[in-house]
């Protein structure tokens, strides 16, 4: 029989997280992802996915994922160490390796797991990691899980970074700078040149996630380390993301690649990803090496959205990337927005604390490439439409 008073505190928990706008639950969607998709049966516009190239139902991914599963059956049976390293797994791995310039990589079933697998692997109690302070949630927990000294530095702050280096020189055995390369929920890129600098001059290890910049952004979609000439000592790049599948690989030398694969407990201790990931994520590379015009229709979508909503008078900060934030404040105000544009037939999901920080709460709108100008126009209309729903609201209520 289950207990009465745990039961209760579980009820009161989320009374208090219904009270602080912070409940959830998610949206159902039928059918394959796309530009447009299937909620309740209704299709809308979808302006929340990280399916950036809209390689998510691409029929060549489709193709490779069902010629797997007949050669290769479904799952994979075992975690890597034991019985479940496939030829699919170790293809894909020297794929991605020799597509970020790395002599080595390693493939994981999330970019989660790859993140908190991989900072726990390369250091430890006794060492230091300097981490943005506007990290990914995975990248702040492989921090904490790690047990070594985490020191936070400013947002994008070189200056700051270099004073907590200059400050913690010799007292840890190793050093390692953790950061994205493009923030997930701005939509801004790191300033990689003068971190990679800094980590040179100190002897620290460079981590950097590229999961939202894989596809999109540097040369063939090589990512943002690959646009500024950085060669980070790990490289943690997303397949859920522009390349429409799921995991992750991690990149670098041949060392680090055999400390992570020996150390890394999400590693070691999880299933290894159905073959058929691995045979669609490889089919997913050569799409988006060849995908230039796809990056360039993305990021001319996104860069109208932010100028049309910034005329209507939303809150949207400049930037260059496909990731579009319209600022709120207030969590109830973010998803009754978001209620809004679906009743307008435009999906575009509330963000909210813990994954902004307090008082941030936002939409986070990301167009596809396989938008059309029409879905974009559409999207813009429903903006207006509720922008003017609360200049009247406001007028009333004055």
């Amino acid at each position: 029989m289950r207990s009465m008073g745990f039961q209760r505190r579980i009820r009161e928990a989320l009374d208090e997280l219904e009270a602080a706008g912070l409940r959830r639950s998610p949206v159902r969607i039928s059918g394959p992802q796309g530009p447009e998709i299937l909620i309740d049966g209704r299709s809308v516009l979808c302006l929340c996915s990280n399916n950036y190239l809209g390689l998510a139902a691409h029929p060549v991914l489709a193709a490779a994922a069902r010629a797997a599963v007949l050669t290769e059956g479904i799952g994979s049976a075992a975690s890597r160490l034991v019985t479940g390293t496939m030829d699919a797994h170790e293809e894909a791995e020297s794929a991605f390796a020799h597509f970020v310039g790395a002599p080595a990589a390693i493939l994981f079933s999330s970019g989660y797991d790859a993140n908190v697998g991989t900072i726990q692997a390369l250091v430890g109690p006794g060492d230091a990691v300097f981490s943005d302070a506007l990290n990914h949630a995975s990248l702040i927990d492989g921090c904490r899980l790690s047990r070594a000294e985490v020191h936070v530095y400013a947002h994008r702050d070189p200056g700051h970074l270099e004073s907590l280096l200059r400050r913690h020189r010799g007292r840890a055995k190793r050093a390692l700078i953790v950061t994205d390369s493009l923030f997930s929920m701005d939509g801004v890129a790191a300033p990689l040149p003068p971190i990679a600098e800094l980590a040179k001059s100190f002897e620290a290890g460079l981590l950097v996630d590229e999961a939202h910049a894989l596809g999109v952004m540097g040369p063939s979609g090589r990512g943002l380390a690959a646009a500024h000439g950085v060669e980070p000592d790990a490289l943690i790049g997303t397949l859920g993301k522009s390349f429409g599948t799921a995991g992750a690989f991690v990149a670098g030398s041949e060392a680090l690649v055999s400390l992570v694969r020996s150390r890394a407990r999400s590693f070691v201790f999880s299933t290894a990803p159905p073959p058929m990931i691995a045979r669609a994520a490889l089919a997913a590379l050569t799409v988006v090496r060849e995908a230039d015009e796809g990056r360039r229709s993305l990021l001319a979508h996104a860069g109208r959205l932010r100028t049309e909503l910034r005329a209507l008078g939303f809150e949207v900060p400049w930037g260059e990337s496909q990731i579009v934030p319209v600022l709120v404040g207030h969590n109830d105000r973010a998803m009754l927005l978001s209620a809004q544009l679906l009743e307008r037939g435009v999906f575009v999901q509330g963000i909210r604390p813990p994954t902004v920080p307090a008082g941030t709460a936002r939409l986070r709108v990301t167009p596809m490439a396989t938008h059309r100008p029409d879905h974009i126009e559409q999207a813009i209309d429903a903006f207006a439409a509720v922008a003017a729903v609360a200049k009247e609201e406001q007028e009333a209520s004055s």
